[in-house]
């Protein structure tokens, strides 16, 4: 069983390598998920927020430079709409998730116990930390294709564009289309006031229910928006295939 962000860790990094299809130097890729909370316990160790702000900036370029030569017909306020839904916090910790990311931070006890394996910041900061480190170690042309297969599943289904920048609306309209009322949320919260986790639940009707998290309550609703949606649009999908 891997480790949790505690001191003394060793953890096996090895599937996360083969997600991720780069062999990142492993120094580097341990600085990439270590978080604040982490450095602070061990004595002021570094972190990854250095390694998170080049590699947003990696991240924005290949992105935008992909939509560009991708999408010949889109005006610049479409392009960058889409962008900025690719790069959000929403959508690169969609990512995180996806290749299970969070059982590999490097956290602080107090992050780890109050949810932070699961937060959408620090998912998606440490996704920006990653590539950082993929540039600084590979190159550019490798920072880039890492990009590129990680926001692959993203590119491949317009629809989330707009869901994963506003969820909550998309959740709506979505509801609206298939006749039902407006979506119910409810938000609780854990943990001391200076970390507190926020959880939300949202329910369509008798449609869908989905949780998710986040350090606001605003994210937590967010995050569980998607999520309803993604299961409404899937189940329309798979209906009209059959």
């Amino acid at each position: 069983m891997r480790g949790h962000g505690l001191a003394g860790e060793n953890p096996d990094r090895t599937e996360l390598i083969e997600k991720l299809g780069v062999d990142i130097d492993p120094e580097l890729l341990g600085l990439a998920l270590t978080h604040r909370s982490y450095a602070y316990e061990h004595g002021g160790i570094p972190n990854n927020e250095r390694l998170e702000f080049l590699g947003d900036s990696i991240l924005g370029q290949a992105v935008t430079v992909k939509l560009f030569r991708e999408n010949p017909d889109l005006d610049e306020g479409e392009l960058a709409k889409r962008r900025a839904s690719l790069v959000s916090s929403v959508a690169l910790a969609e990512v995180a998730r996806g290749i299970g990311l969070g059982e590999y931070l490097l956290l602080g006890r107090g992050e780890n116990q109050s949810g932070g394996r699961e937060k959408a910041s620090i998912l998606a900061d440490t996704v920006e930390a990653i590539i950082g480190a993929a540039y600084l170690d590979l190159g550019g042309t490798e920072a880039t294709a890492l990009v590129l297969r990680l926001v692959e599943p993203l590119l491949g289904d317009p629809d989330r564009f707009g869901a994963a920048m506003d969820p909550k609306t998309s959740l709506q309209e979505a509801a609206a289309h298939r006749g039902a009322g407006l979506p119910v949320y409810t938000v609780t919260s854990t943990g001391p006031d200076h970390s507190k986790v926020f959880h939300a639940s949202v329910s369509v009707g008798e449609l869908v229910t989905a949780e998710g998290e986040g350090t606001s309550k605003k994210q937590a609703e967010m995050a569980a928006a998607l999520t309803a949606w993604t299961e409404l649009t899937s189940r329309r999908a798979r209906a009209s295939r059959g």
